[in-house]
Order: C-alpha cells, then sequence, then structure tokens
C-alpha cells in the first residue's frame, strides 16, 4: 500500500520525489551486512552508511512529479521470482565508494532488473543508468579503506521496492512489492 507522504510548505521540491527502485534488506541481511563494513578498516575520510539506509538500487529516477506517485506505482509490479543472493566480493571502486557485490549475479537479479526496465520503459520515465551492477555501497569517500574478508552473506530476495530518497536524507519506503 502506498504510505502516506508526509511533506510541508509550498517549497518546489515538494512537487517532486527523488525516487529509486532496489531491494530492501529485512534486519537480518541487514545486521550481517553492518557487521561485515563493521570489520573493514576505514580511513578516517571515509564515510560510512547508516545500517537504516543499506539498499541495492536496480533504477535511479531522479526527481519524478509527485502526481505520477500513482502510475508509478502501478506499472511498477512486474512479475517476481523470489532468488538467493549473495553478498560476497568487497572492494573499492575508483570513485572511493565501497561496496559489497554479489561475485555471481543471480538470474533472477537479472530477469527482475530487465522486467523493471521495460515498465519504465513504458511508463516512459527515464533512469540515470539501465547497466545492472548489483552492490550495497558501504561508505563514500573510502580511498584507502581495507577490505573486510569474510563468509557470504546469504541474502533471500523475496521482493523490491520503490523508495523515496527525501531531502533530509532518509529513505522512505513507498510500496513494497513482494
Amino acid at each position: 500500500m502506498l504510505r502516506a507522504m508526509s511533506h510541508t510548505g509550498p517549497h518546489a521540491s515538494d512537487a517532486f520525489a527523488r525516487l529509486f527502485v532496489g531491494l530492501w534488506p529485512g534486519d537480518t541481511v541487514r545486521d550481517a551486512v553492518q557487521a561485515h563494513a563493521d570489520r573493514w578498516a576505514w580511513t578516517p575520510s571515509a564515510r560510512r552508511v547508516p545500517r537504516t539506509k543499506l539498499h541495492m538500487t536496480l533504477h535511479f529516477l531522479g526527481g519524478v512529479p509527485r502526481e505520477r506517485l500513482p502510475e508509478l506505482v502501478h506499472g511498477l509490479a512486474v512479475r517476481f521470482q523470489p532468488f538467493v543472493m549473495r553478498l560476497e566480493h568487497a572492494e573499492v571502486w575508483r570513485s572511493q565508494v565501497a561496496v559489497l557485490c554479489p561475485r555471481a549475479v543471480p538470474p533472477g537479479l537479472t530477469e527482475l532488473h530487465q522486467r523493471l526496465q521495460v515498465a519504465l520503459g513504458q511508463l516512459q520515465q527515464p533512469t540515470e543508468r539501465e547497466a545492472l551492477l548489483p552492490h550495497v555501497t558501504l561508505a563514500r569517500q573510502a580511498k584507502g579503506s581495507q577490505p573486510a574478508v569474510g563468509a557470504a552473506i546469504r541474502w533471500d530476495v523475496d521482493g523490491y521496492a520503490l523508495i523515496e530518497s527525501t531531502p533530509d536524507s532518509r529513505y522512505h519506503v513507498l510500496y513494497a512489492y513482494r
């Protein structure tokens, strides 16, 4: 169900929602990812992602007029088969972003990404990037940080979500698809 949004004041940004479609982990996966990140050797400049914001973005939509939300919620309902993903490869990208990724992309994730891309095309909703780059961001400005080594984190993916990134840097799941 679409959650009521609380926005106050007549600001121009109230007319738009900054949205993305992604995988929103449950507490067990979130705790395991946080524990993994806690074992890294972080540089002083590293900006860790808070536990409550850990997720995997599938499609970033950017600023979308709020009046489109009902259409998007309906149009993003695609056929979905649950799948298992293993987060097991940690690294720092050249962009100084520290990530945890699957070594092998599960076919279910590829299928979900493609179905959502088709749905977004039918909705005439552009995205910032079409290619699937599955990862959970652990930190930014992490150049020089040393990844932790550990067992793979099993993520039983049973749904995806339409998520809003608010001006105060919070994430709100607007609609969860199961």
